[in-house]
Formats: C-alpha cells, structure tokens, sequence
C-alpha cells in the first residue's frame, strides 16, 4: 500500500463517542505519520480542540455541504468512518476516496433490546473501531482515551472552599436521558453513609437537583452544575479521588483521565460495548453498579424520558450501600 499522507476521521456526535475514537486518532498519527483531519459537529469541536494528534479540525452544523467543497480540496488518501450513518456516508460518496468503517452490529443491539437475546460480541466499541484501520496496518496501542484539558480551563479547587482541597469524590448525576439517571433518594442514601465530601457535575438542567443535595448536605457538598463547562468538569474530575458517575460522557472522560470509576447503568447495560475503557497497564479501576436479571433490560441502546414499565426497577433496586463502600474505601 502506499503511503498515506492526508486521512480524514468522521465522528459527528456526541460527547462520549467521540472521546471514544481518541485511541484510534492517536494511533493512526503515530504508526503513520499522517496528517489526520477530523470532522464533526461544532457543538462537539471542543472535545478535540485540543488534541494534539489531529492537524485540522473540521465542523458542522447541520450539513454536510457546509464544508464538502473545502474536504474536495483537501485530496485525502483515506477516509475512516466511524459514525456509519447516512450523512458519514454522504460525505464518502461526495469525496469519492477509498474509505473503511467498522461493524455496527445494530441487529445483534436490535436483538438485545427487544428479546433478551445476547449475541453481542465481548468487545469494546474502541476495539470495534480499530477494525477501520486494520487494512491500513494500525493496531490498538492499549494504551487507553485521550482528553487534552487545556491551561485555561484548569479549575483551582480553592475556589469550592478549602475542604474541598483536602479531597473529593467527583458526582455526575446528570445524563441525556431520565432512565439513565440514579434517582434523587437514591443518590441522598447513598451520600448520606459516607463520609466523603462531593463536587456535583452536571449541566444546568442538573442545577435543581444538585440544590437539593447541597441543602441535605451541607458542608460536604459543592454544587458546581451548569458552573463549569466541559473542559472546567474535566479538570474537577482529574482532581477528583474517585468518580461516581452515571453512563454519560463524562464517564468516559473519567476513564480518559485514567481516574478509579464507579459507574451506574439503568435501562442500558455494559453488554453493549460501552462501558469504561482504561488502559491496558493502568493502576485505574472500573466497577459497574447494575441490576441484573431483569426480564426487560435492557429496554433501549439509548434511553428514554420514563420507564416503559413504569416500574423503573434498573434503577430503584440498584444497592446504594455497595455506591456509598466505593466511596468510602
């Protein structure tokens, strides 16, 4: 094969995903020495702002015509589609250079979700995307994500109030979808038996809920929700002891960080591909809080605003003394 000089990535969303497609962006740059371009949505540019692997970064708002005359331009050797949707397609078939992508699986998903039928293979979506790449002779370096925070968003932990420079445990508690956030009274038993003090992550629409927290709490929690913006929540987590995070982005920037993690799954399950994805060598440790053996998990590979049973049981049965242990350890 010849030398391939100029590669184009294609990951348009969202924030966990494209932290996911770190590993292969960096590999892709060492093996090969490439120029690597990456094109995304602009909502999701800050991500990769700052990584140092990727020459030029590309954005969209909402078409792909908005930078398909510029891509032509570019004369890319390759392209590495690791979206596979239709606009990721789009843009294949208007740049017209060889490309590759990877294997969905969305029937063994299909599967899953709607029978209980389990013929999900055990890899991770990160070893997934690496199948890109396989005919252009770059393998996974093992070596993790990658989150690049930069100088100017890097958080004085002062600034919560001295207790909080003696250590802190960072918590999540928000997520794109309800059936993929620990309740409330669940997250008040299990702060309530430890001893730990906690820095709340989350965006604005998390702000009420972190109210309630800080005033059941008072003295062992700094509501930081909709304060920061995403580099500002990674620097807090990179701070952080330990992680107690629902199944969001910023999990998997947790895992980027390498930082020991907690993780808490409802309607979707680790199965899946998903789940924190640390180093080969890392001293960083995972644990995943689930239910399982329900009949009806997992309902979904996303989410949804309520609990098609109505029960929420994913949720509600989940062991917050096991949560509150973690904490304490």
């Amino acid at each position: 094969m010849a030398a391939l000089k100029k590669i184009l990535i294609i990951r348009f969303s969202s924030i966990g995903d494209i932290v996911l497609t770190t590993p292969v962006v960096r590999c892709l740059k060492k093996q090969l020495d490439a120029e690597i371009h990456y094109l995304t949505k602009k909502r999701f540019a800050t991500i990769l702002n700052h990584n140092p692997y990727i020459d030029k970064l590309w954005a969209i708002e909402r078409k792909i015509d908005e930078v398909t005359p510029d891509l032509k331009t570019e004369n890319f050797d390759h392209i590495i589609d690791l979206h596979k949707n239709f606009r990721s397609y789009g843009v294949r078939m208007k740049l017209r250079k060889p490309s590759t992508t990877f294997p969905k699986i969305n029937f063994q998903k299909w599967l899953l979700t709607n029978f209980k039928i389990d013929r999900m293979p055990e890899v991770h979506i990160v070893d997934r995307y690496f199948k890109a790449t396989e005919k252009l002779g770059i393998s996974n370096d093992q070596k993790g994500l990658n989150y690049f925070i930069p100088e100017d968003a890097e958080v004085d932990i002062a600034q919560f109030g001295s207790p909080y420079q003696e250590g802190f445990i960072a918590l999540v508690i928000g997520g794109k979808h309800h059936t993929k956030i620990f309740p409330m009274d669940k997250l008040s038993s299990v702060i309530q038996n430890t001893t730990q003090r906690f820095i709340i992550l989350g965006g604005t629409e998390d702000r009420e809920n972190g109210e309630l927290l800080r005033k059941a709490f008072p003295g062992r929690i700094y509501n930081a929700c909709g304060e920061l913006n995403l580099d500002q929540s990674a620097s807090v987590i990179q701070q952080a002891r330990k992680v107690i995070t629902n199944d969001t982005g910023l999990m998997h920037i947790a895992a980027a960080l390498e930082k020991n993690i907690l993780s808490i799954w409802g309607n979707t399950v680790p199965e899946l591909g998903m789940y924190p994805y640390l180093p080969e060598n890392s001293t960083a440790q995972s644990e995943i809080a689930e239910v399982k053996g329900l009949s009806c998990r997992p309902c979904s590979k996303i989410g949804y605003e309520k609990c098609p049973k109505g029960h929420f049981k994913c949720m509600k049965l989940i062991d917050e003394a096991r949560i509150a242990r973690f904490a304490n350890r």
